[in-house]
């Protein structure tokens, strides 16, 4: 049997595998197993991974081939790949693909080689509704409006369909990048930028077109929006996550590419344009009336001839405009995100119907390169008051969080910290209202949450970003889509439970890299020996599988005071 001690993995039987953080070989058998892996544990010293269908098709999709991931396996681990998960990943990944959708002059039309296999499609309830005749054993027509319906159907019976239908071209729209932004600043597409692109348009062919690239906060995924339009010269409806991400894209639009005023348009609760680039919220497209199924809005995915449809933050795409989504997979659909991890498990939706995953980088990689800021990740950890902790013994589940949340020994923490960083620019975060007025009223730094007006909100982050104002407190409105490239200090004082996401696009704020190369610090500040404690494991999975790892540290060591302690 073969043995390599000095290698850092194991690789089980069960789809998981266990990787040695302190070995030397650590960091690149970790981007190695990522491409195809995804992360669920880190502790200090082994993290596990777990190939699943979903990571071995999104693999497979971006061109990776069941070979190369055995290859992988076999370079890095201690013992001998075991046969059986060998096997497994040949099989799962030679699903993928092996039923497409093809268009036949006006017919959607699902195809085979597999007799056996469209046999089981054709006599499944889960597909067959969207079945509409037999053409030949091999060959089903599907229901026109369906195409996104049968793709969700057989991604849950385990066999993830190759979409090669083709798309409607949409109305066309005369787009180019400027060279030099409206801004006077010179503009050029960086390396990942452009293979991410590539990478989604695919040189115009139907295998291209729809699909998902993935791309840390400061990365520019608003680039990689523009220059697809601008690749497909169409007629584009982009939804983002708020108003003020909105306006975010309007105003990068028009400074960075050929397009007017006149020809980009906002859709949100305060004004509704449409124009040949729509920019809309999630939130006004799934607005409805109580106590009804109707959302007037979602005519606006029809209103005009879209030739393109971008999700910006697709990872927050609502389960309303997943069903909406189904019904218009003639339009080219990109996704953009941070990371593709959903806390309500529907990835295989994302999959199935925005499409696979065709680009990533690791955030490392582009820390390296000097495209995003250096970050260091600390824990926090922080002592409940005696007075709080028969409460906290006797309360529910919820109940504890919230208590561990706002405790209140955090707000001594928060100033020390303020008081180390008297020239950087520090963002306070946090889940809890309550606990975020405290901070407010005793620092006297100004505070955004979901209740600020948008002219408000958008005039204090200006300020933020011209130093005007050196610190800000945000609720979790701040989690997504705000363009704060000099904060370079984030405190979070709580968030929502185990959520993984939210950690990740959190660390993103304070991405964007820096003009003095200042590195970024991330606090998080954890209540010990509490849920909050054992939920902050879980949201520090993605970073960790990014290459980041957090230090834990004890406010006495963080400080490096006698009388740290007494905090």
């Amino acid at each position: 049997m073969q043995y390599n001690p000095d290698n850092p993995i194991i690789a089980q039987s069960d789809r998981t595998v266990l990787l040695e953080v302190n070995n030397p070989q650590y960091a690149e058998a970790r981007d190695g197993l990522a491409r195809f892996a995804e992360l669920v544990k880190s502790p200090e010293h082994i993290h596990t991974y777990r190939i699943s269908p979903l990571s071995l098709w999104n693999a497979a999709s971006a061109g990776m081939s069941s070979d190369e991931m055995i290859k992988v396996l076999e370079e890095y681990s201690k013992y001998e790949v075991p046969e059986n998960l060998a096997r497994e990943i040949k099989e799962n990944v030679g699903r993928y693909g092996r039923i497409k959708l093809e268009k036949r002059d006006d017919k959607l039309v699902l195809v085979s080689k597999d007799r056996a296999l469209m046999l089981q499609v054709w006599n499944a309830k889960e597909a067959k509704r969207f079945l509409t005749k037999r053409l030949s054993e091999l060959e089903f027509e599907v229901v026109p409006h369906m195409r996104g319906h049968i793709k969700q159907a057989l991604i849950h019976l385990g066999f993830p369909v190759e979409d090669l239908a083709g798309y409607v071209e949409g109305a066309h729209l005369e787009i180019e990048m400027r060279k030099t932004a409206l801004s006077g600043e010179p503009f050029e597409l960086r390396h990942y930028q452009a293979d991410s692109v590539a990478a989604f348009y695919a040189g115009g062919a139907a295998r291209g077109g729809s699909g998902v690239i993935a791309l840390p906060c400061g990365a520019g995924k608003t680039i990689v929006g523009m220059v697809a339009i601008s690749k497909f010269k169409t007629q584009t409806l982009i939804v983002a996550t708020n108003i003020t991400a909105v306006r975010q894209w309007i105003r990068e639009l028009i400074d960075k590419t050929s397009l007017t005023e006149d020809e980009v348009g906002e859709y949100t609760g305060e004004t509704k344009d449409s124009k040949p680039v729509t920019i809309a919220t999630y939130n006004i497209l799934t607005y409805r009336k109580r106590n009804t199924n109707h959302f007037p809005h979602f005519e606006l995915f029809t209103r005009r001839n879209w030739g393109l449809i971008i999700y910006d933050e697709v990872h927050l795409l609502p389960a309303p405009v997943f069903r909406v989504t189904a019904e218009i997979q003639a339009r080219r659909r990109l996704g953009l995100t941070a990371t593709l991890v959903r806390e309500d498990g529907r990835e295989e939706d994302v999959f199935s119907l925005i499409g696979p995953k065709r680009y990533d980088i690791p955030w490392k990689d582009l820390e390296r390169q000097g495209w995003i800021a250096t970050a260091s990740c600390t824990e926090v950890r922080v002592q409940m008051p005696e007075e709080f902790r028969m409460e906290y013994a006797i309360a529910n589940k919820r109940e504890k969080f919230r208590l561990a949340s706002e405790n209140e020994a955090k707000v001594q923490v928060v100033q020390k910290i303020i008081e180390n960083h008297p020239d950087d620019l520090v963002m306070i975060i946090g889940q809890y209202l309550q606990q975020l007025d405290v901070l407010t009223n005793l620092f006297g730094f100004p505070l955004i949450t979901g209740k600020t007006k948008t002219a408000e909100r958008e005039k204090l982050y200006e300020n933020f970003r011209s130093g005007r104002v050196k610190r800000l407190i945000v609720s979790k409105v701040g989690n997504f889509s705000v363009d704060l490239p000099d904060a370079n200090i984030l405190i979070q004082v709580s968030g929502t439970f185990g959520s993984r996401q939210e950690e990740a696009q959190r660390l993103g704020r304070i991405l964007r890299p820096k003009d003095d190369q200042r590195p970024a610090h991330f606090y998080s500040l954890i209540t010990r020996d509490t849920t909050e404690q054992d939920f902050s494991a879980n949201r520090q999975l993605f970073l960790t599988e990014q290459g980041y790892s957090y230090s834990i540290s004890e406010v006495n060591e963080l400080f490096n005071e006698e009388n740290a302690a007494a905090v």
